[in-house]
């Protein structure tokens, strides 16, 4: 077990990376406290999200947000040097093709701060996930 020393909340792994403070109740305070140079991205992300599919909840979920409709939810992430959209391992699949240009984990679709946002692809991932039950 590792302790945090500024938060004191414990993990298994050592040093592991986590957000210490209170988690922030609405997108907006999320996006207000990232690093200045990626809240335009942030924002971008947010309504490019918000854009393609009508009628989104949007909420903070596990300290970062999250949209959700019909039981389908999609979330990003602020991180050091990028975005992380997390969408699920199928959408990375059926996507692939798609995704050549940008690093892909798991369940997850890296957008760096130092790129354009592809927002056509954004929006047709955001539509498919939150518009299907696959």
């Amino acid at each position: 077990m590792w302790i945090c020393p500024r938060c004191g909340r414990e993990f298994k792994k050592i040093n592991q990376s986590h957000y210490c403070g209170q988690a922030p109740k609405t997108v907006d305070e999320y996006i207000d406290l990232q690093p200045l140079e990626t809240q335009s991205h942030l924002r971008r992300m947010r309504n490019i999200l918000l854009k393609s599919v009508p009628c989104l909840k949007e909420r903070i979920l596990w300290s970062m947000p999250c949209y959700e409709k019909d039981g389908q939810s999609i979330s990003f992430a602020a991180c050091q040097k990028h975005i992380s959209l997390y969408v699920g391992e199928k959408v990375i699949e059926k996507f692939a093709s798609h995704l050549t240009k940008w690093q892909t984990k798991k369940n997850a679709i890296y957008f760096p701060y130092n790129q354009t946002l592809p927002d056509q692809l954004i929006e047709t991932i955001a539509r498919y996930c939150l518009q299907t039950s696959d």
